[in-house]
């Protein structure tokens, strides 16, 4: 999937990796960007840019947000918040999962449509907190492993419906979220370059920064990698159309 002359969609697009997508989509060729954020605004003088009110924990507005985008051919869900916590506050990892997982699967049912009508792609962007968790971070661990499983899920059950389903598997990237983390980091556009990449090559797990790189190899050759192939066998038609 080249995003060239394509219409994209992308959650989270007002700062961080999501505002990078967003650039980076325009600079490829994309015909039009949906760019989705809380307060529907983003500061990006480009005609082909729409922002869109899109808060992902809102389901009522995720569903509007569906009716106003006719057409897609690509979405990106980038939406996602990190908050330090020793899963001891029930209220923060509930708010944490409501991003980071229900607003991927919510986000992602409600634009499916669009998507099967196009034979689109769905990109999820993940972290390699989700392969092994970061003990400073659990429940952001926690709820980006429970994003990958979901995006599994989601590959198996569109993939004969011609819908890609896409994880990217992000290692730490200079934003706002990462402001703490003092350890080296890739940029922001060098990583969404890489997101879009990994699209163009058909890449299921897109491994678009060094530090994920040095997984890359043994996540493809594992034992995960290795039963979600297997398991995929087990899919039924039945399953496949309700998805």
């Amino acid at each position: 999937m080249n995003v060239s002359q394509k219409t994209v969609l992308i959650t989270g697009a007002n700062r961080g990796i999501g505002r990078a997508l967003v650039e980076e989509a325009l600079a490829r060729g994309a015909k039009i960007v949906y760019a989705g954020t809380r307060n529907g605004k983003i500061d990006i003088a480009d005609k082909r840019v729409t922002p869109l009110a899109l808060d992902v924990t809102d389901q009522a507005q995720t569903q509007w947000a569906a009716r106003e985008v006719p057409s897609l051919d690509v979405l990106v869900n980038n939406a996602g918040i990190s908050l330090y916590e020793r899963l001891e506050d029930a209220d923060l990892i509930a708010q944490i999962m409501a991003v980071n997982f229900y607003g991927i699967l919510n986000v992602t049912r409600a634009f499916l449509p669009q998507l099967k009508q196009s034979k689109g792609a769905i990109v999820n962007n993940l972290s390699l907190a989700g392969v092994a968790p970061l003990p400073m971070i659990p429940a952001y661990s926690a709820s980006k492993a429970a994003a990958l499983s979901i995006t599994q899920s989601f590959r198996m059950l569109l993939k004969s419906q011609s819908v890609s389903v896409h994880a990217a598997i992000i290692g730490p990237t200079e934003t706002d979220m990462t402001t703490g983390l003092h350890i080296p980091k890739n940029a922001a556009a060098a990583t969404a370059a890489g997101i879009y990449d990994g699209l163009m090559n058909g890449e299921e797990d897109i491994f678009p920064d060094p530090a994920s790189q040095m997984a890359a190899q043994g996540w493809r050759n594992g034992i995960a990698k290795a039963l979600e192939q297997q398991f995929f066998g087990l899919v039924q038609p039945s399953a496949v159309e309700t998805a």
